[in-house]
């Protein structure tokens, strides 16, 4: 199954000065950027298809990827000057860079790269600078049962802050937690259907336009998950994930933690994963 990624934004909150033309999903967790472990969670699932939308900031991705270096992140040998990688990350991967423009919102973005969907039914979408450990098989699965033109993962509020329920002259009546509320966010990681394009207008976009028809219409379906999700919005959520990588805590990268099951994700001659 297709992906496409989001990753023409400007990411404001996440550049560190005036100068920094970086786009957010190539901060860098561990040696590799966001956007690669986006890709290798869904690599590891069999879904090796990448549409890339890309705008602001497309040197760096394009550039990463054409240069990129297999050792950085594999076991190899170096026998006569020579490195002969044990495994590889990339190889299997098709990988299509498209120009979405610069200011373009993330709905007309889709618009842009629907003819290399090749007219695939049902197909993954993600804003790319999201980490979770979520069952993306399970997803896929319980999609493809529904009668909906699109699936959006939603997660529980993230926010600490606490609401206020007030009464009469300003006393306050409760003190509720966000996360406490009956409130879920929008996680990211969408699957959906040809028939999202018949719900997004020209620079429309694809959550306020695309999925809030298919809401009201009834067809548009959750999947809750309470794991590990992370987004990446500012420097400090950045730099968390990465101290974390650094500390071997890193639960979104499933690929390591089904390693011992026979799933190796992507890589040549290995048995794809559930899709």
């Amino acid at each position: 199954m297709k992906v496409v990624l989001f990753c023409g934004g400007y990411g404001m909150r996440m550049r560190s000065g005036s100068s920094d033309d970086v786009p957010k999903p190539m901060a860098m967790v561990g040696p590799r950027p966001l956007i690669w472990h986006v890709m290798r969670y869904y690599a590891h699932y069999g879904h090796t298809e990448f549409i890339l939308c890309l705008g602001y900031g497309a040197d760096h991705i394009k550039k990463f990827f054409l240069n990129y270096e297999e050792t950085t992140s594999n076991d190899f040998v170096l026998r006569g000057g020579r490195a002969e990688l044990l495994s590889t990350d990339i190889s299997s991967w098709t990988i299509t860079f498209v120009q979405t423009g610069i200011e373009s919102p993330i709905g007309e973005r889709l618009r842009r790269v629907r003819e290399h969907l090749d007219g695939d039914e049902m197909f993954l979408a993600n804003y790319a600078d999201v980490l979770t450990d979520a069952p993306l098989p399970e997803m896929i699965e319980r999609f493809s049962r529904r009668d909906a033109g699109a699936s959006m993962m939603v997660v529980p509020p993230q926010s600490s802050f606490h609401c206020v329920e007030l009464g009469e002259e300003g006393l306050v009546e409760g003190i509720t937690a966000v996360s406490e509320l009956p409130l879920w966010e929008n996680g990211g990681y969408f699957v959906l259907r040809q028939e999202i394009f018949d719900h997004i207008p020209e620079n429309g976009d694809l959550v306020a336009d695309g999925c809030t028809a298919l809401a009201k219409q009834g067809r548009l379906v959750a999947h809750q998950h309470r794991g590990f999700w992370k987004p990446t919005d500012t420097v400090k959520e950045r730099a968390l994930l990465d101290s974390a990588y650094a500390h071997g805590d890193r639960p979104w990268a499933v690929w390591e933690r089904d390693a011992g099951a026979g799933n190796t994700g992507g890589v040549p001659g290995a048995r794809a994963g559930t899709a």
